[in-house]
């Protein structure tokens, strides 16, 4: 196990009708003026978006409204945010709804006290001040209510691109699993593909030793496949919907990947998918996901076997470990087609004529000198292209 600090301050407010509490922790939190950030019609349909200005009004605490948050979210949502903060004084930022708006939540919050453009995070700056940042999450799956990351899509160029640092982890978050039960199937099977890929890009590491981590990882994986299910046949299953909230946050404050290398190859060749075909993130690493782990799996074949023996209940064959990683991935990638995902590039909506831009972009982006992709395994372009062609 490698050295590591880990501190993850996030107040969690967990349980059924907690968005009621939001005023009292802005004002815990030290926030006098907030810009409440959110997406489409359905926190203003629930009612959700009222109970949250409501509980604002009720501690005397004023607010703006900017929604219009979109899936993969936009650079432009966040000028314009960064823009009405600084106008209006905003000092605390306060996201209603999935990762989407949080992630665009983060970047506001940060461009807001920063002299340059927001976009210098997401091509590597680490991001050190920020406003303060509460959430109120209405979908699990991205983490980002616990996390120190954001990823934000630029409309010049469709970059999708990630950005981090502490400043970025949200000083409360709302957690009422409650607010998931309307989901589409599809949208929470996507949620539980992403969890999923959070915790595989840790557990794919070159540390050894890491014993403890490993457990957990696994453990949350096995939670994932089992409360799915759950989900899918009855969506108002709260005890159900309440692991996958939280398991969704274990997976992604870092918890689960100190004292480790971490992989994030899936997520970097994935973005490539969501940017330029704007399809859903968990739908997209659910084709991506088997495709990188067959094109990488021989990195190191006992790692795949240990997670297809103790988390997808495949037998190790000691005479041929191969065949029990590749069964791994097998088992994974039947268990997501199971809750409604697809499986290749036709049913995600791609085409194959695109694969060497999306390669060239995944490797080099707008510019970068790097043309590679590295984390578990070095890839370099014509790999990238490969790891696509494997999705058709």
């Amino acid at each position: 196990m490698e050295n590591f600090n880990f501190y993850a301050p996030t107040y969690f407010a967990f349980g059924k009708d907690r968005e009621s509490d939001c005023g009292q922790l802005v004002k815990r939190f030290g926030g006098s003026k907030v810009l409440i950030h959110f997406g489409g019609g359905s926190v203003v349909r629930s009612g959700l978006l009222d109970r949250v200005k409501e509980s604002l009004i009720k501690e005397s605490i004023p607010f703006l409204e900017l929604g219009g948050v979109k899936p993969n979210p936009r650079s432009g949502l966040v000028y314009e945010g960064i823009d009405l903060c600084r106008k209006e004084n905003i000092d605390f930022v306060l996201a209603v709804g999935g990762g989407s708006v949080i992630d665009s939540a983060k970047a506001i919050a940060a461009g807001t006290v920063y002299d340059g453009d927001f976009w210098d995070f997401y091509e590597g700056k680490e991001v050190t001040k920020a406003l303060p940042i509460g959430t109120v999450l209405t979908i699990a799956a991205a983490g980002s209510e616990g996390s120190p990351d954001s990823v934000i899509t630029r409309e010049e160029g469709m970059l999708k691109r990630g950005a981090s640092g502490e400043a970025y982890r949200p000083r409360f978050s709302v957690l009422n699993p409650a607010l998931t039960e309307t989901l589409p199937a599809y949208q929470t099977a996507c949620g539980v593909t992403d969890i999923i890929a959070h915790l595989y890009e840790r557990y794919l590491t070159n540390t050894k030793n890491v014993e403890v981590t490993d457990r957990m990882i696994e453990a949350l994986i096995l939670a994932m496949v089992n409360e799915a299910p759950k989900v899918m046949a009855n969506p108002h299953d709260y005890d159900a919907r309440a692991n996958i909230m939280w398991g969704g946050m274990m997976a992604h404050n870092n918890s689960c990947g100190v004292g480790r290398t971490q992989d994030w190859t899936s997520h970097t060749v994935e973005h490539e998918l969501s940017a330029l075909y704007d399809c859903a993130h968990g739908a997209g690493l659910a084709v991506t996901m088997p495709a990188v782990f067959r094109y990488t799996y021989k990195h190191d074949v006992l790692r795949f076997a240990q997670i297809a023996v103790r988390v997808w209940g495949c037998q190790m064959d000691f005479n041929n470990p191969e065949a029990t990683a590749l069964a791994g991935i097998q088992a994974l990638q039947n268990f997501l087609v199971s809750i409604g995902m697809p499986k290749n590039f036709a049913e995600l909506g791609a085409d194959e004529k695109d694969i060497e831009k999306l390669a060239y972009t995944c490797c080099f982006g707008d510019g970068s000198a790097s043309g590679k992709v590295c984390g578990f395994t070095t890839l370099e372009q014509k790999d990238v292209e490969a790891i696509y062609r494997l999705m058709l």
